[in-house]
């Protein structure tokens, strides 16, 4: 890993001068760009406005103390990775408390130089591991990004143009012309909405995706999806059910507060894969109160073939690959677990070979 050109800034933060200049001397002979701040307002403002690659911090100062300080920068999560070294002259539970609310060392006073300097060393090490990192999952992202938008472009002006000619809008087309548009539409549908997942699950994977928390109607939400996809339940000759709890316990699931678009596509997700893979029988969702009566169940239950074991192992991660055609590119699945983890929910999946699938979904009443 190379070392970036410029020196490592190291904040320095005590109430008292000669502490200060004490290490500031030391660290200076060494390399590093040291700063003073004298005391726990003053760094705060400072690391506001420019903050360090590694802050040595003072436990004991008046007003605002190094135990706040630390609590403070790990609670912005606006500020980047920065390591932060407690200096205490205090005992081990002193200690505790600093690595508890987010320091990740300490050393005591009087402070060694040879032990002082391999400190700094080894968190400068983190600091550098944790940017390149950093930077890595964001040039990832960036090119996921460009990927989806260039592969985008193409697949809509054509999904415009196979709709013209669906329309007759480019002239008269025979039966078989009209089939083989027909199955160009669809496939190009189904690229346009794996680019679209593949966009999604990189923004949940890389924690850029924001969630709007608002109080809605979940059996509303259900029924909703149910209407929509009904009509390829009928075309395959399903029964569709939708199966609620009696009426005094319905309350109690009725208002849910979560994401209403992205429960939507989970909902969506879930119910029309179970149709799209179960060829006889029935698909059926239950929704019900949980044991724990913070939660809610929802069931997608299907007679399709069921999914072998080393398939369900690795059924939520992308691009999951098998001979089971329910594994697909794994994409929908993942994304779905994402959402519902985002709403600190699990989602898991029991089957058996012949007997059909069932995925159970359980979600807070209050997300967020």
């Amino acid at each position: 890993m190379s070392r970036p050109s410029r020196p490592d800034r190291i904040l320095v933060v005590d109430d008292l001068p000669d502490n200060c200049f004490l290490i500031q001397t030391l660290l200076q002979e060494e390399g590093y760009q040291i700063d003073i701040a004298n005391g726990g307002r003053e760094a705060l403002d400072y690391i506001e406005k420019a903050p360090p690659d590694l802050l040595l911090l003072d436990v004991m100062m008046p007003g605002i103390d190094g135990y706040e300080v630390t609590r403070r920068i790990r609670e912005n999560t606006k500020l980047p990775f920065m390591p932060i070294l407690l200096i205490t002259a205090h005992d081990q539970p002193s200690v505790v408390r600093g690595l508890d609310i987010g320091a990740e060392e300490f050393i005591r006073k009087p402070v060694e130089f040879d032990e002082l300097v391999a400190r700094v060393r080894s968190l400068l090490r983190l600091k550098h591991s944790v940017d390149e990192r950093d930077q890595i999952a964001r040039q990832r992202e960036d090119f996921v990004s460009r990927l989806t938008h260039d592969l985008r472009t193409p697949l809509v002006a054509a999904d415009r143009m196979l709709t013209l000619f669906q329309q007759g809008a480019l002239g008269a087309m025979t039966p078989q012309m009209q089939e083989a548009v027909a199955i160009m539409s669809r496939s190009n549908q189904n690229l346009l909405t794996m680019v679209n997942m593949l966009l999604e699950v990189y923004r949940y994977e890389a924690g850029r995706k924001t969630l709007s928390f608002t109080p809605f109607n979940l059996i509303e939400l259900i029924q909703e999806v149910v209407a929509e996809l009904s009509p390829l339940a009928g075309e395959k000759g399903l029964v569709l059910k939708l199966i609620l709890p009696p009426e005094p316990a319905q309350q109690a699931v009725t208002t849910i507060v979560g994401d209403r678009l992205e429960l939507r596509r989970v909902i969506t997700n879930l119910l029309g894969n179970a149709l799209k893979f179960t060829d006889s029988g029935a698909v059926t969702i239950r929704l019900f109160p949980a044991p724990d009566p913070k939660l809610i169940r929802l069931e997608f239950e299907d007679t399709g073939p069921g999914i072998p074991s080393d398939v369900r192992s690795r059924l939520f991660e992308s691009f999951s690959s098998g001979s089971d055609r329910r594994a697909g590119s794994g994409l929908g699945l993942q994304l779905s677990r994402r959402i519902v983890e985002a709403h600190q929910g699990t989602i898991e999946v029991q089957s058996e070979v012949g007997q059909g699938s069932q995925f159970i979904v359980q979600l807070p009443l209050r997300a967020g």
